[in-house]
């Protein structure tokens, strides 16, 4: 098991409720073994060719890198925007026991 075969994803939500609906979705089809929401944060961004901001809630998943690409359709799938924001970070270092976890939740096992 390499660390490199592991990423954390992120994506947000408009509201707590939205955010706990794709968390919950997405570990209850083993596409993560876990996630965190975490709110809400403001946002600022430019959207439609204007500047705005808005409050929103964070959801953070842990998953492989094989899972990705159905964690991601699953995502923008279930998202309530067009285009949400849904980005992989590699997990760099974590304790073998936590890897190994992740691995087994989402292969099902």
């Amino acid at each position: 098991m390499r660390v490199s075969d592991y990423v954390q994803v992120s994506t947000a939500a408009p509201t707590r409720e939205a955010a706990v609906k794709l968390a919950e979705g997405a570990t209850a089809a083993r596409l993560a073994a876990g996630a965190q929401v975490a709110g809400p944060v403001l946002s600022v961004y430019w959207h439609l060719g204007e500047q705005g901001s808005s409050e929103e809630w964070q959801v953070l998943l842990y998953t492989t890198t094989d899972r990705y690409p159905q964690l991601e359709t699953h995502l923008i799938d279930a998202h309530p925007w067009d285009n949400p924001q849904v980005t992989a970070t590699a997990v760099v270092h974590a304790s073998a026991a936590y890897l190994a976890w992740i691995k087994r939740t989402v292969e099902g096992g």
